[in-house]
């Protein structure tokens, strides 16, 4: 059976997956986003989701426990005003961005990488049955607009005091707290959690893997996440 490696500690990531049927493991590098960033000097939001998403899954990739599997990597940027939004790690930050975004719109963009770690040398199945990898290297950004409602300052007061948005890219999340603030998201939905069904079974389909072979109902703990 085709292993599937989540490069993301992302608890919402792998709920997604989880919720979706997909077996799939957890494998955490310890990437530097801001010196990826800095190396690459890219500031296009859209064009940095896709970096930092590449950038987790090769490192993913790079370890020994992803041979024989295939890697995913996603990362989520929040476009408002122009401007890229990360995680903003801070209330002050948190506060002033959100205040910004109540009654108006951004675009949530994630980039997601796939790395196919299998062996391309097998000509059709071992005897593991393991099939042959094709050697794929590739991503793409899935992007969606999510609409705000207008939110009072108490709101915005007691939704950071949940600590839920200091660790989402733009500040909030639309499968929590965060929700009863989202008018409508014109897209994927799941593009605004952080990993995109759809574009996951398109990238998987170019490394000739089925997502439905993949369906097969298996759990994974959100606490099992081995950080190399």
């Amino acid at each position: 059976m085709t292993r599937l490696i989540l490069a993301s500690q992302s608890p919402a990531r792998t709920k997604l997956l989880h919720n979706a049927g997909i077996a799939h493991e957890v494998l955490v590098s310890d990437v530097d986003e801001d010196a990826v960033q800095a190396r690459y000097g890219v500031t296009d939001p859209h064009d940095t989701a896709l970096l930092l998403a590449r950038a987790k899954a090769e490192a993913v990739a790079s370890l020994p426990e992803a041979d024989g599997a295939i890697v995913i990597g996603c990362d989520s940027v929040f476009e408002f005003d122009g401007e890229a939004h990360g995680k903003p790690y801070t209330a002050d930050i948190a506060r002033e961005r959100m205040l910004r975004m109540s009654g108006s719109m951004g675009v949530l963009h994630t980039g997601h990488w796939l790395v196919d770690c299998r062996d391309t040398d097998t000509d059709t199945e071992d005897g593991d049955g393991d099939a042959r990898g094709t050697g794929a290297t590739l991503g793409s950004v899935s992007s969606a607009e999510v609409h705000f409602m207008e939110m009072s300052t108490e709101e915005i007061e007691t939704y950071i005091a949940t600590g839920e948005p200091l660790q989402c890219a733009g500040s909030f999340t639309i499968d929590g707290y965060g929700g009863a603030f989202i008018r409508k998201v014109d897209g994927d939905p799941h593009t605004v959690v952080g990993l995109s069904i759809s574009t996951l079974r398109a990238l998987l389909g170019q490394a000739n893997v089925g997502i439905t072979e993949l369906w097969t109902g298996g759990a994974v703990d959100p606490a099992d996440v081995r950080a190399e």
